[in-house]
C-alpha cells in the first residue's frame, strides 16, 4: 500500500518537457512566421495581394496564376501522389516565372520549399511572367 503514494510523488520531470515544448512551438512560430514574409513577398512581386498567400487553397490559385496553370489544376493537387507530380511542374513553373531553370525549381522551391520561396522573395528576382513567357519574347525581340 505505501508503493501506490510513493508513485503519486514522484517528479516525472514533466516541467523540463513543458520547457522543451513551449520552446519548440517559439521556434516553429518564428520559422513560420519568416516561411510566411517570403511567400508573401513572392506574391507582391508577382504583382498579386501579398495577403493572398495567408489563406489556403486561394494562395494555390494564385500561385497557379503567377506559373501561368489553368485553375482546375486545384483538384489535381486534391488527389493523392498526383499531386506531387503537379507540385513538381507548378515548382519548375514559377522558377522559370521567375528567370529561373527547371532543376533551381525542383531542389529549392519543390524540395525545399520554405527556403526556395524565401530566396525568390528576398533576393534580387525579378517576375518576367507565366512560365518565363516575357522573358523569352523581350530576348527574341531585342
Amino acid at each position: 500500500m505505501t508503493l501506490i503514494p510513493a508513485l503519486l510523488l514522484q517528479d516525472s520531470g514533466g516541467t523540463g518537457a513543458a520547457l522543451f515544448g513551449t520552446g519548440f512551438t517559439l521556434v516553429m512560430l518564428a520559422v513560420a512566421v519568416v516561411l510566411i514574409a517570403g511567400f508573401w513577398k513572392v506574391f507582391t512581386k508577382a504583382g498579386q495581394p501579398g495577403w493572398a498567400s495567408l489563406i489556403p487553397i486561394y494562395n494555390l490559385y494564385i500561385l497557379l496564376k503567377i506559373a501561368g496553370r489553368p485553375a482546375w489544376w486545384i483538384l489535381l493537387m486534391m488527389i493523392p501522389l498526383v499531386n506531387m507530380v503537379i507540385a513538381i511542374l507548378l515548382a519548375i513553373d514559377v522558377a522559370k516565372s521567375f528567370g529561373q531553370s527547371a532543376g533551381w525549381g525542383v531542389v529549392m522551391l519543390f524540395l525545399l520549399c520554405g527556403i526556395g520561396y524565401l530566396v525568390l522573395g528576398f533576393g534580387n528576382y525579378r517576375y518576367v511572367g507565366p512560365g518565363g513567357v516575357m522573358m523569352r519574347s523581350s530576348a527574341a525581340a531585342g
